[in-house]
């Protein structure tokens, strides 16, 4: 079963920007968060898979965080099926240790299992060591649902 593409956008749009989609069950949709909230961006040395956490391979080099990025449409763009990053996405300085980062997800906690909502593939893996700081620049977070 496949979604249609203004579905997929409209679901972007009320996860990344907490905005309202309409027209399903009744009228008024399915309503945006009261309180949106944040997600928070992890990075992972392995795909954590659909049956992961947030911890799940998660990079483990002294300094390690997951930001977090507000939904909204001040911090995130939806266009054709894809939400992208409108700031630059920074982590904390690698301060020992290091990790080959492959992966990235999006969840629900800043530390800890958390609920893992998506994940992806990095178009190129990244080492990350001491005095590196991993970063998604504007735009380079692309989420599409397909």
């Amino acid at each position: 079963m496949s979604a249609t593409n203004t579905f997929e956008t409209n679901l972007l749009k009320l996860l990344f920007q907490n905005v309202t989609l309409a027209n399903v069950g009744d009228s008024t949709g399915i309503a945006g968060s009261s309180t949106a909230g944040s997600f928070y961006i992890s990075l992972h040395t392995a795909t954590p898979d659909e049956t992961g956490d947030q911890t799940t391979n998660e990079a483990t080099y002294t300094g390690v965080n997951r930001p977090a990025v507000a939904r909204s449409t001040s911090a995130w763009t939806v266009v054709a099926n894809v939400a992208d990053n409108l700031a630059a996405i920074a982590f904390a300085t690698c301060t020992g240790g290091s990790s080959t980062v492959t992966n990235f997800g999006i969840g629900s906690a800043a530390s800890a299992a958390g609920n893992l909502f998506l994940y992806g593939t990095l178009t190129a893996s990244r080492s990350v060591s001491s005095g590196i700081a991993p970063e998604f620049a504007i735009g380079a977070l692309d989420v599409s649902l397909d």
